[in-house]
C-alpha cells in the first residue's frame, strides 16, 4: 500500500469518525420510525422486499408511508406524481441552499443530492466540521449513515412485522421532536438570531394565512425570498467575526 493510498484511507476514517456522532440522534429517530414503517407494510400484505427497496430508492419517510397506501389504490400515475411532488417539494429549497456547498464534490455529488433528507441537510448545513477533516467525505458519511439507518430499520420491520401487531399512531411525533432538538441546538449556538427569527416568523405567518395543510411550501418560499433579499446584511453579520 503506497503512501497516497494510506493517506486517502486515513482521511476517510477520520471523516467517518467525525460524522458518526452527529448521526446518532438521527439513528434513534430513523430506526424506530422505519421499523414501524416496515411493520405497517407487512400488515398491509407486502413482503419485506417492498419496504427494503422503497426505503433504498425513494428514501423519503413521509412519501413512503403515503406510497404504501397508493400501492393498494387504483392505478393513477398523474395523481401519484403530483402527490410525490407536493410532499417532497421542500427538498427543492434545501437543494438551492446546498448548491455552493456541494461544489467540487466530484463523484460524491450525485449521491449527496439523492440522499439529502431533512435530517442530513440539517447536519451538513450547520455542523462545524473540524479543520483537519475532509468536508466532502464528512458529508458523504453523514448522508450514507442516515440512509443506512432508514433502510435497515425498514427491512427489519418488514421481516419482523408478521410476528407482532404494531400500532403506528403518533409515531410521526418522533421526527418532530428530533427537529425541535436540532433547531434548539442551532438556535442556542447563534449569537445573532436573525435567520432563526426569519424562519419562525415566516412559518407562523404562512400558517395563519394558508392553514396547516398548505403552509409548508409558502413558508419555504417566503424564507428563501427573505434570506435572498437580506443576503448581504446577514452575510456581513455572520462573516464579521460573529460565532455561527
Amino acid at each position: 500500500m503506497d503512501n497516497r493510498t494510506k493517506t486517502d484511507r486515513g482521511k476517510r476514517i477520520k471523516a467517518f469518525c467525525a460524522a458518526c456522532p452527529f448521526t446518532v440522534p438521527i439513528f434513534a429517530g430513523f430506526w424506530f420510525l422505519a421499523l414501524a414503517y416496515g411493520v405497517l407494510m407487512n400488515a398491509n400484505g407486502f413482503s419485506f422486499v417492498y419496504p427494503m427497496l422503497m426505503s433504498l430508492l425513494i428514501f423519503g419517510g413521509s412519501l413512503e408511508f403515503i406510497a404504501g397506501s397508493m400501492l393498494m389504490s387504483a392505478f393513477a400515475p398523474l395523481e401519484t406524481f403530483l402527490i410525490a411532488l407536493l410532499v417532497q417539494s421542500r427538498h427543492l429549497f434545501y437543494g438551492i441552499t446546498m448548491l455552493d456547498i456541494y461544489k467540487g464534490m466530484g463523484w460524491k455529488k450525485p449521491y449527496l443530492i439523492f440522499g439529502m433528507c431533512d435530517e442530513t441537510f440539517s447536519i451538513n448545513y450547520s455542523a462545524r466540521i473540524p479543520e483537519d477533516v475532509d468536508k466532502g467525505w464528512f458529508m458523504f458519511f453523514v448522508t450514507l449513515l442516515n440512509h443506512l439507518y432508514w433502510v435497515s430499520g425498514a427491512t427489519v420491520g418488514g421481516l419482523l412485522g408478521s410476528l407482532f401487531t404494531f400500532n403506528t399512531k403518533g409515531l410521526d411525533f418522533v421526527m418532530t421532536a428530533m427537529f425541535v432538538v436540532i433547531f434548539t441546538d442551532q438556535f442556542m449556538k447563534e449569537k445573532k438570531k436573525y435567520t432563526a427569527l426569519i424562519g419562525i416568523g415566516s412559518t407562523i405567518l404562512c400558517l395563519l394565512v394558508f392553514g396547516k395543510e398548505y403552509f409548508m411550501a409558502p413558508s419555504m418560499l417566503t424564507i428563501l425570498l427573505l434570506l435572498t433579499l437580506f443576503k448581504k446584511p446577514i452575510g456581513a453579520i455572520y462573516g464579521g467575526g460573529e460565532e455561527k
